[in-house]
């Protein structure tokens, strides 16, 4: 049996303060078996509420991982919170400016220490009305193919019927369910020969991970994902 990885004291301070928030909603996982019990793997996921990396940190620390998300500098400076994004090793992305780039370096090296790194590649939360995935980013997707790692998709599904980061209307009664849904990992072998870098290539990457993604969400609404791809990336 893999031993739990070790956080530290930050980590173990956000597993006090999580764990119980988690529990304003059943949790339901699927697949959970295929993440790594150790060792690198990037794992690529839907965004839908403000309350996914709270519900998806405890996830895979449940499965004895640590994650590391990449989130937006701004919540380094936030109170309490900030200090623990900090303070747990997680990683802080500047968009739009000359410094985005460091993070997706910071999550290069992560990898290669053997980290478990969790991305969002839509970069924010969907504003597709019905929560489908929307277009997403090729950060994802350059990390995957610099990186000889498992790259796994999973969607999550529940946390916007319990908060929705647009109308900001919270619904914690009666309680929802939170499913958790892994994938099988993504063979990209294909795609790491030759230029990594092509941005023909990067796109196709992106969508292959993100149709996934959005194939799991479908299975776990019980729907048809919409024939216009909304992973398709921008």
């Amino acid at each position: 049996m893999a031993r739990r990885e070790k956080g530290g004291f930050w980590v173990g301070l956000a597993a006090v303060l999580f764990y119980p928030l988690t529990a304003i909603g059943r949790r339901v996982y699927a697949g959970n078996e295929k993440i790594p019990r150790q060792g690198p793997a990037l794992l690529v996921m839907n965004h839908i509420s403000h309350l996914d990396p709270v519900v998806d940190a405890v996830f895979v620390h449940r499965q004895k991982r640590v994650p590391r998300f990449l989130g937006k500098e701004s919540l380094t400076r936030t109170p309490i919170f900030g200090k623990i994004f900090v303070g747990a090793g997680q990683i802080p992305v500047s968009r739009g400016s000359a410094a985005a780039g460091d993070s997706l370096k910071a999550a290069h090296d992560a990898l290669q220490q053997g980290k478990l790194v969790v991305i969002y590649p839509e970069g924010t939360i969907t504003k597709d009305p019905a929560g489908w995935p929307k277009e997403s980013f090729t950060g994802a997707a350059r990390l995957a193919l610099q990186n000889d790692v498992p790259v796994i998709p999973i969607a999550r599904w529940g946390t916007s019927q319990i908060f929705n980061g647009y109308t900001k209307k919270f619904t914690p009664f009666p309680r929802k369910t939170i499913t958790h849904s892994v994938g099988d990992p993504l063979d990209l072998s294909a795609y790491r020969d030759g230029n990594t870098r092509s941005a023909s290539k990067l796109r196709e990457v992106t969508k292959v991970m993100m149709d996934d993604v959005t194939r799991l969400l479908g299975e776990i609404r019980h729907e048809e994902p919409p024939s216009a791809k909304p992973g398709d990336p921008a």
